[in-house]
């Protein structure tokens, strides 16, 4: 063998074997064989199934602003959510509190037209959920960014989790003033590629974000969110965590002030034909029994 034979054939050699470090690299990184847009688009697809399925879940929220904290426990039912206020600032209702809480929620139960309202609305703020989420493929353009692991409260612990970063897409056209905050935004988003979840998605606005040419109102640059999801139980995930903070205004007068952290947890599966009515026994019952927490069960998360 001649020395430049010798060398082409170490050449060779050489980037078969960068190449096969870098595929085993890859499929230990838990890196998928798509393009990052394809990623997005298959888990979002996911996403939107998930929601349509009839698994319902009572669970925990507690909800912190500047202003303190309210912890409630949720139940779905097939007629809307039933949310019922267990504590503030982290102490337990007083009798008379609680009486009011029941009254309240009671109201909703003996007027079918105020049910339909409250069911309307939550209609409403599912729609736009929803917009924004079909809208994440075509209005951002992703990169890979490595890889993280799941935590408590986020993806399944110790599950890869393939991180990729996004910026605005310059030929997205949003097709209404619900997908117009994604314009300014640019994050990072994390997902399950073995179960097509979203675990993550982190965004900040880079610039001033204007609706109906400012005259509607604008999000000042620097506002930020956060969404965690985690798995709580026979393959359904639900949201974990969502942090906002936003600045702005409202039709050019009215200020806006955005800040809250939720949390969810302690989620527990109830029959999906669950109606409102019966959501509110339910919780009820919870309360009466001296338990802020739903029952434990060998499902819960």
């Amino acid at each position: 063998m001649t020395l430049t034979s010798s060398r082409t054939t170490s050449r060779i050699l050489f980037a078969a074997l960068a190449l096969i470090i870098i595929r085993e690299w890859s499929a230990g990184q838990g890196l998928p064989g798509l393009r990052p847009d394809e990623l997005v688009r298959s888990a979002v697809a996911n996403e939107i199934k998930s929601t349509n399925q009839a698994a319902k879940y009572m669970f925990r929220q507690r909800k912190e602003t500047p202003s303190g904290s309210q912890t409630k426990l949720m139940v779905e039912t097939r007629d809307a959510m039933v949310g019922m206020v267990v504590a503030n600032n982290d102490h337990p209702l007083s009798l008379d509190e609680r009486r009011g809480e029941y009254g309240r929620i009671q109201r909703f139960v003996d007027d079918p037209a105020e049910l339909d309202r409250k069911r309307k609305r939550e209609k409403d703020d599912s729609e736009r959920v929803r917009s924004i989420l079909k809208a994440l493929p075509d209005a951002f353009l992703y990169e890979y960014d490595g890889t993280d692991t799941g935590k408590p409260a986020m993806g399944e612990p110790g599950e890869p989790l393939v991180r990729l970063k996004f910026h605005p897409n310059p030929k997205y056209e949003p097709p209404t003033r619900v997908e117009q905050v994604l314009a300014g935004m640019q994050g990072i988003v994390l997902i399950d590629t073995h179960t097509q979840h979203i675990a993550r998605i982190d965004g900040t606005l880079f610039q001033d974000v204007a609706f109906g040419w400012g005259i509607l109102g604008h999000l000042d640059r620097g506002g930020h969110f956060l969404v965690n999801q985690t798995d709580i139980g026979d393959n359904d995930w639900a949201i974990s965590r969502m942090e906002l903070a936003f600045t702005g205004k409202l039709l050019l007068f009215k200020s806006l002030n955005i800040r809250s952290t939720e949390i969810y947890s302690d989620f527990h599966p109830v029959p999906p034909d669950l109606t409102f009515a019966q959501g509110v026994q339910l919780l009820r019952k919870q309360m009466d029994s001296g338990g802020e927490n739903p029952p434990h069960n060998g499902s819960s998360k």
